[in-house]
């Protein structure tokens, strides 16, 4: 079954321990995945937009083969024995350079391939088998928040012809309240003030549909740079953001914390998304077992 529309969605991926650890986030990535595939069906391909692929300008890998790649250091070695081995999707590939040729932010195409840590992790949890075509899209990560919205609107036919749009990044991120001090705090360590102010400053702006705010939230968010010293691990979310269009408010899917200030949650945008809540909310145990990570 293919319904043809898919919500857009924004997964925060954490540290590639998350392929490892899954904790909530994980758990949900998971659920997440079964119910996309038994609530709205199999798409066409995932265009995979994550924080750690980036590029001068909008770059689409074009490759016949994904494979991943371990663009860290300092984690467990078993991280570098983990494999996604997906497809590409060269005719989609086309279609959408195509459909951004005449545009402001045209899409240049290349035959490289890989997804880094911030694509495999979550795609292990939502398709683990790498049974579904990936094209991962390198977005320009010194382009405003507006100009990354933009982006998205242009992409948005995808998103109502089959394909899953993803962005991976991070609700927040500021890696130096977590590795600054030497060692960090506990996984489960309670929210920090300035964390829990600004992703429910994000959540309400959100649901609102402040567009104008949440554009504007280095000057508009509390704590907005102290979560975001540099943002491309929440430039991705406005990517999916307008992909959705301005009509349709974000909806937060999932919600989760690690290290006091790391926040794992996860939106959807978009017509579609009340069918997605629909379908999690109707499967409400969490992932019951995980599956075995395949090395």
């Amino acid at each position: 079954m293919n319904t043809d529309h898919f919500p857009p969605l924004f997964l925060s991926h954490g540290s590639p321990m998350t392929a490892l650890e899954p904790r909530e986030a994980g758990a949900f990535m998971h659920k997440l995945g079964r119910v996309l595939d038994t609530g709205l069906g199999r798409p066409r391909a995932v265009l995979m937009i994550s924080a750690h692929t980036s590029a001068k300008q909008v770059l689409l890998l074009g490759g016949l083969q994904h494979q991943a790649i371990y663009d860290f250091g300092g984690f467990a070695d078993q991280l570098r024995t983990l494999r996604y081995d997906a497809n590409g999707a060269p005719d989609l590939a086309e279609e959408i350079v195509a459909l951004t040729r005449h545009a402001a932010q045209s899409i240049q195409l290349t035959e490289q391939s890989g997804l880094d840590h911030g694509a495999w992790v979550p795609l292990r949890y939502l398709y683990p088998d790498a049974d579904v075509p990936v094209l991962p899209l390198a977005f320009v990560a010194n382009a405003s928040p507006a100009q990354q919205f933009a982006l998205g609107q242009m992409l948005a036919p995808l998103a109502q012809s089959g394909v899953l749009i993803i962005a991976s990044g991070s609700i927040t991120h500021n890696l130096g309240l977590v590795f600054g001090q030497g060692r960090p705090p506990a996984i489960d360590a309670p929210e920090i003030e300035a964390s829990r102010v600004f992703r429910n400053w994000w959540l309400e702006r959100s649901a609102a549909r402040d567009w104008q705010a949440l554009l504007d939230y280095r000057a508009q968010a509390p704590f907005g740079i102290a979560m975001h010293p540099t943002d491309e691990h929440l430039l991705p979310w406005f990517i999916t953001a307008g992909a959705g269009g301005v009509e349709a408010a974000p909806h937060r899917l999932h919600s989760s914390l690690t290290f006091g200030s790391l926040g794992m949650d996860a939106y959807a945008f978009g017509p579609a998304t009340p069918r997605l809540v629909q379908a999690l909310a109707t499967n409400q145990s969490a992932a019951a077992i995980l599956p075995a990570m395949r090395v």
